[in-house]
């Protein structure tokens, strides 16, 4: 099949065929944490703030196993909700992977007599962003969407949306999820949207989500 142009794909006639790529802890730190809106349907969130002539073909959610140091119960919440997601037609989770370590750190303002240096705990996601903009770049040589939208703040991804958008000519924009979109961000992206909190109401997922078995997957309780 022939590839179809940026402008036959903003045509009138035609359903642009939509990746959307999330950066699941940047969205979470950013728009969801301390908010009633954890319990996110990511397709129901895309669909609300693209246009109606976005096709949705593909979801990819990049996240990575939470270690429990800080509250024990939150990888049991994590695995609920990655659980729910799972049950969304067309959505993908890629797993990176937490570095936990112990680091040296000076203090900021030391005490006279005291260490000026204290040992900290350092928890580092590693993976997420480089999985997204590997995929995004195969995934637009392949030929394999129109549009794509990805969800994050993160300025490290502003060189490959750029290659992707200048030099693969597949338009991609950015879905901030806050108020302010990074300049590295806005000079690259074809088009900027906003994760605003009517949006967010308007994008939960089911309480209970019917599963293969008889069984349900359920908002964790704490989740108000």
């Amino acid at each position: 099949m022939a590839k179809r142009s940026a402008q036959q794909c903003f045509g009138l006639f035609f359903f642009v065929r939509t990746f959307v790529y999330v950066d699941g802890f940047n969205l979470y730190n950013r728009a969801l944490k301390g908010t009633p809106h954890k319990w996110l349907d990511l397709r129901c969130l895309a669909q609300n703030i693209l246009s109606p002539q976005n096709q949705i073909v593909s979801i990819k959610y990049y996240t990575a196993r939470v270690t429990g140091r800080q509250d024990p119960g939150e990888p049991n919440r994590q695995d609920v909700y990655l659980r729910a997601l799972a049950t969304i037609p067309g959505l993908q989770i890629f797993y990176g992977r937490f570095l936990d370590k112990k680091i040296m750190r000076p203090l900021v303002t030391p005490i006279s007599g005291q260490p000026r240096f204290v040992q900290v705990h350092s928890t580092e996601e590693k993976g997420s962003d480089v999985n997204l903009a590997c995929h995004l770049l195969r995934d637009a040589h392949l030929d394999l969407f129109d549009v794509a939208a990805v969800i994050s703040k993160d300025t490290d991804l502003a060189e490959p949306i750029r290659i992707v958008s200048e030099e693969l000519n597949k338009p991609v924009g950015v879905i901030v999820p806050d108020a302010s979109c990074p300049t590295d961000l806005a000079r690259v992206a074809v088009f900027k949207r906003h994760i605003t909190e009517s949006i967010l109401s308007k994008s939960h997922l089911p309480t209970c989500i019917p599963v293969i078995g008889g069984t349900t997957i359920s908002k964790p309780s704490t989740w108000l």
